[in-house]
């Protein structure tokens, strides 16, 4: 199979798209004040509540072909890594509102030229459930935002509603298999977040190519979770106690997978909301995490993952800059947005670089 190439002009930026990502920033900020007053402490825009704070390895596969021997994956070897596991609201809430996750997963030791503004030896990979991001583009990200914005001050009650509506409504077009990729982003099953899949949802640059990345479970273990489904009646941090009891008992294993960019008609870079077919390109393993038995929250770990740590697809490789229009207001976004953080509550921003740094 040929897969295309790498080079600058496979970006094209939406027209006043710094004004976009401006107003991004402006909107976020501000629901993440509304939060803050709310709950007495400045947390994450999205993601704020951890269920897993772990440490493990990732170990690039061995003889991998040329077009997946790129970047970080060039060479085989073994990395620390550390993954934080969350739900995906920018407030702490009930687990009532199921909504997206996020697996933030940190490689340390990672040498070569990184991006302008990161120069620390690691490389971080932010993914979701999902393969799409439901947005697009920035203008969409934008739109949504404000929807979420206007949201943020409604009661627990009204969000787990709007939630169990979204998750219904894709069960539903799951029977006709199909997926409503919002639906899931604002109503995920009650589903085990140790046996979720994981994807970047928009193109990285790979090296000489271009990729989508996935984390996929691959333990007899994991694979036993697949009927498993919290009852939120019964635990309103069911996720976090059911990850914790996982890892108390358990090691986790996951396969890193490319999606290689091989078809520019069916497989856009600009918008993250189009899956790409996996007729074009399958994912393929690149790299497997191990995450092994072990306290997954640790309350002094959990303190430097929640308040210090922060997990960006700007902490990249040159050779796995983010790609498209989403990808592009998060560089920014992001950024803006830990600095909020970190300053709302007096602590100093650390681009973490030492795995040693973090509590054993």
């Amino acid at each position: 199979m040929t897969y295309l190439r790498y080079s600058p002009d496979v970006e094209t930026s939406e027209a006043d798209e710094q004004k976009t990502i401006d107003g991004i920033i402006q909107g976020m900020t501000q629901q993440s004040e509304v939060v803050e007053k709310r709950e007495q402490h400045a947390v994450r825009a999205s993601h704020a509540k951890s269920s897993a704070c772990v440490v493990g390895t990732l170990t690039v596969a061995d003889d991998l072909p040329p077009e997946l021997a790129q970047g970080l994956f060039a060479t085989s070897g073994t990395y620390d890594v550390a993954i934080r596991f969350a739900q995906g609201p920018g407030e702490t809430l009930g687990d009532r509102v199921s909504t997206h996750r996020g697996m933030a997963i940190k490689v340390f030791g990672v040498e070569g030229d990184k991006l302008p503004g990161h120069d620390v030896p690691t490389q971080d990979f932010v993914l979701a459930t999902g393969r799409t991001f439901p947005s697009g583009t920035a203008s969409g990200f934008l739109s949504d935002a404000k929807k979420i914005g206007t949201a943020t001050p409604m009661p627990e009650g009204v969000k787990s509603a709007v939630s169990s509506m979204a998750r219904n409504f894709n069960k539903v077009l799951s029977m006709f298999n199909t997926a409503y990729a919002k639906a899931d982003f604002f109503g995920h099953p009650f589903s085990h977040p140790i046996g979720d899949d994981y994807f970047s949802q928009a193109p990285i640059r790979f090296g000489d190519h271009v990729a989508k990345i996935g984390a996929f479970p691959a333990s007899q273990a994991q694979d036993a979770l697949h009927e498993w489904q919290l009852d939120p009646h019964q635990d309103e941090d069911g996720f976090r106690h059911a990850a914790i009891g996982y890892f108390g008992e358990h090691e986790a294993v996951f396969e890193l997978r490319a999606q290689l960019w091989a078809n520019a008609d069916t497989q856009p870079i600009e918008d993250a909301s189009i899956e790409w077919p996996s007729q074009d390109s399958q994912y393929r393993t690149v790299a497997t995490i191990r995450i092994p038995i072990q306290d997954a929250y640790k309350p002094e770990r959990v303190r430097y993952f929640d308040e210090v740590m922060t997990f960006r697809p700007a902490h990249s490789l040159t050779a796995h800059q983010p790609l498209g229009s989403v990808m592009r207001a998060r560089l920014q976004v992001y950024r803006a947005l830990s600095a909020f953080r970190h300053r709302e509550n007096g602590i100093a921003e650390e681009n973490t670089a030492d795995f040693a740094q973090i509590p054993a």
